[in-house]
């Protein structure tokens, strides 16, 4: 905005001086500079394990594991083909994204080219994912063992690694729709278990198949891996957007960071018996 704003006053400015405006509208105009913070969904490791422990028995397990093994985006999700699936080199290849519009009322399937170029990627496995890899291939056969001419991803589909309970492609709708059932169940739950505990109920905050991504994207900011590798994981285009989820984490954990600083004076040792204890208070100690 700034920069298109700037361009605008120039060339309004040129018509002013050589008498086709008499004013620079431009120099009017009021736009708000300051850079607002979007907040982003993530899921705690607390509510990431709740989530997976409710989908244990869903259909789309397997899908939801790899989504918060890989971050992939839901597109990519629905677009991922055997294919791309390199159990040699334990890597899958983002080379294309699964697109639902509807045109003159009619829905439309496309596997376009993914977002960007930097959106063409390897993601390696991480924990659990050729073990879920392995389930959703077994699971998929049988499905289509099961259901025959009926299984309905065919053609250029056929080779789709998600599909739904009758063999469709997995669009935006079927991941937000579950992810809505599972919300429900894990509020459920917990409702019935604060009465019978007697406490404040903790409910589950809603979320979408984005927050998926973002945590993805936290949890290997958690475990140390550098901006530049995550970037490359996630296929963001732009290296503004990997650091905004990595200020975002790290503020999050502020308070737990700068506990591992201890006192600026050590204390003293004169009368300590207890080496090991003394210095296991030195490292936990926080600011006073």
């Amino acid at each position: 905005m700034r920069e298109a704003l700037g361009r605008m006053r120039e060339c309004m400015e040129s018509a002013r001086n050589n008498q086709i405006l008499s004013i620079n509208p431009c120099f009017e105009i009021s736009v708000p500079w300051e850079n607002r913070q979007v907040t982003r969904r993530f899921l705690s490791r607390e509510e990431q394990n709740t989530f997976l422990k409710t989908v244990e028995h869903s259909w789309y397990k397997e899908m939801f594991y790899l989504m918060f093994l890989t971050g992939m985006r839901i597109g990519e999700v629905g677009g991922l083909m055997w294919k791309e699936v390199d159990f040699n080199e334990k890597c899958l290849r983002i080379n294309r994204s699964l697109s639902c519009q509807y045109e003159y009322g009619k829905k439309m399937l496309r596997l376009l080219a993914p977002k960007t170029h930097n959106s063409y990627r390897k993601i390696p496995f991480f924990g659990e994912a050729e073990e879920m890899l392995l389930q959703q291939k077994a699971k998929t056969d049988s499905l289509k063992k099961a259901l025959g001419n009926r299984f309905r991803a065919t053609g250029e589909y056929a080779d789709l690694v998600f599909v739904t309970t009758m063999g469709s492609p997995v669009l935006r709708y079927h991941a937000e729709k579950e992810i809505k059932k599972v919300v429900k169940e894990i509020n459920e739950q917990e409702a019935f278990e604060s009465v019978q505990e007697q406490r404040e109920p903790h409910y589950f905050e809603d979320m979408y198949p984005h927050a998926i991504r973002h945590t993805f994207c936290s949890r290997c900011f958690e475990v140390g891996m550098q901006p530049k590798v995550v970037q490359s994981i996630m296929g963001h285009q732009h290296y503004s957007t990997t650091i905004d989820i990595y200020t975002h984490v790290s503020e999050s954990r502020y308070q737990e960071e700068i506990g591992k600083f201890g006192r600026a004076v050590e204390p003293e040792e004169a009368e300590s018996k207890e080496p090991e204890k003394e210095q296991s208070f030195w490292l936990g100690q926080t600011f006073g």
